[in-house]
């Protein structure tokens, strides 16, 4: 089974307390999305592996380690989880980031994919799935489903706010992905959103509610 992480950083939830304010500001809603996901990204990356490396500084050679093995590779749900990047980014420049759009059959309210495009190698990389709410699940479940698909082997999830409902569909559908998030709600209601939550991510980054 799939661990949980709920970030409890001073931090982190000082901000998300700002973040669910239906009083914050388009502009500063978007800032804040950008800094606790990159706060979440320097707890989420602590298990990267470390190689021993000599360094010549101008006094002497000083034994450090750097981050070995796999590349990291960003992949946000659009649109939402496009707020997310730019704060990773600032943490692991060298990443590359790959996209995933979905939309909702209005039939069979499946994730349906509109958009694909990943980086040539990511199945050499270790993948973090990005999506500021993970309410039902389904797309989470649907997007990491495609990586899997392509040979991804290295997968997480990381959202801001979680829902019970949407972690319990994760881990059943996929139980090797961890799943990090800065809070775990109580539910879903009738239409979905998490409860207490922030209302609709996308619309409150982008301004178009």
């Amino acid at each position: 089974m799939s661990k949980v992480c709920v970030f409890d950083h001073p931090l982190i939830q000082h901000k998300l307390s700002i973040l669910r304010d239906e009083r914050t500001s388009v502009k500063e809603f978007r800032e804040l999305v950008s800094e606790i996901a990159m706060l979440m990204c320097y707890e989420a990356t602590r298990d990267l592996p470390l190689e021993e490396v000599d360094v010549q500084t101008p006094v002497a050679v000083a034994r450090c380690r750097r981050i070995s093995g796999k590349k990291m590779a960003i992949v946000p749900i659009l649109r939402a989880g496009l707020g997310m990047v730019d704060g990773m980014m600032r943490m692991v420049p060298s990443c590359k980031v790959g996209h995933v759009g979905l939309f909702r059959d209005p039939e069979t309210k499946e994730p349906v994919k509109y958009y694909y495009k990943m980086p040539a190698d990511i199945t050499e990389r270790d993948v973090i799935v990005v999506d500021p709410m993970l309410a039902t699940g389904g797309s989470a479940s649907a997007a990491i489903q495609f990586l899997k698909d392509d040979g991804v082997k290295h997968i997480k999830l990381m959202s801001i706010i979680g829902a019970p409902e949407g972690v319990a569909r994760m881990q059943k559908d996929h139980p090797d992905v961890d799943i990090f998030v800065a809070a775990l709600d109580d539910h879903l209601n009738e239409n979905a959103y998490i409860v207490p939550g922030l209302g609709d991510a996308g619309d409150r980054i982008f301004g178009t509610k």
